[in-house]
């Protein structure tokens, strides 16, 4: 089987991460591999905030969690409420992945450049864990004060985030695959 197969079928949720920061090459190729995404009408609508800052990740989080508290859903909430929860699974670099509210599919864009970027990470012995906690935090009032922080454009609307960093430990039983998602018509 070839690499890219391989690192996407390998790619598994990281959500414990050592924290060592990523070397400055292995995040630009992450970061390319988002750019290089393919895009609604080539329009490329995303924009990417690049935080590894430890203090304000966890500025981030905790402010993130006292939105979550009150999320209308019960698992929102006991994430919020949990005092051990880290939005970013203290990971020490993570992308938060914004789209131009204007653009044809803006959330479509960033979903595909969140993949890219998530199977770059895989291919480099990386792991990482898509995010969408923040966009509780950035969608709500307090949000604007933080996506100017992080220089997120006025028009885009944050979307996911993806945490990365290394492993922790390997873990490489793959879920099982829910039955009957595939139809073929010949």
């Amino acid at each position: 089987m070839n690499e890219t197969i391989n690192s996407i079928k390998n790619r598994r949720s990281t959500r414990v991460f050592l924290p060592e920061q990523i070397k400055e090459e292995e995040l630009q190729i992450i970061i390319d591999a988002g750019l290089s995404a393919p895009s609604a009408h080539n329009q490329q609508t995303w924009h990417f905030a690049v935080i590894q800052n430890k203090e304000i990740l966890d500025q981030l989080s905790n402010a993130a969690k006292e939105v979550g508290k009150n999320v209308d859903d019960a698992f929102i909430q006991q994430l919020a409420n949990n005092e051990k929860f880290h939005a970013f699974y203290n990971a020490p670099t993570v992308v938060i992945i914004s789209g131009d509210k204007n653009g044809f599919m803006p959330e479509v864009d960033c979903a595909a450049a969140t993949q890219n970027m998530h199977i770059a990470a895989e291919s480099l012995g990386l792991g990482s864990c898509w995010v969408g906690y923040i966009s509780y935090l950035l969608g709500s009032e307090k949000g604007e004060d933080y996506k100017k922080q992080l220089g997120i454009p006025a028009t885009h609307q944050p979307y996911y985030a993806t945490a990365i960093g290394y492993k922790k430990s390997s873990r490489s039983n793959a879920p099982t695959k829910r039955e009957n998602t595939v139809s073929y018509i010949k």
